[in-house]
């Protein structure tokens, strides 16, 4: 099982300034209707054949809608080897700052 991070812990480590890895796996239009600044979009329909773009030592924080398929990616990021942590709730729990289009 893979480890989980609150919306708002995950903004509270943003305003303390940490650097974090935010991988976003929703689709593209999703993304470009509302997206945490920080984050870095790899939708997860494309994920298994760009898996190699993730560094394999950072912490990644996998966020997505509702937290299902970031879920999801974890399961599959962690048989991989990447340390994963889910973001609970999603972007519908989301109480920061949102950056709009690509």
């Amino acid at each position: 099982m893979y480890p989980e991070i609150t919306p708002e812990e995950v903004e509270a480590l943003l305003n303390e300034g940490k650097q974090l890895n935010l991988i976003d796996v929703r689709e593209i239009d999703e993304w470009e209707s509302g997206h945490i600044k920080e984050a870095s979009s790899l939708p997860l329909s494309e994920l298994q054949e760009r898996v190699n773009e993730l560094e394999k030592d950072a912490d990644l924080i996998i966020v997505c809608r509702s937290g299902n398929r970031s879920g999801r990616a974890c399961e599959f990021l962690q048989a991989q080897g990447y340390k994963v942590t889910n973001m609970t709730g999603g972007m519908l729990q989301w109480q920061g700052e949102v950056e709009f289009g690509a």
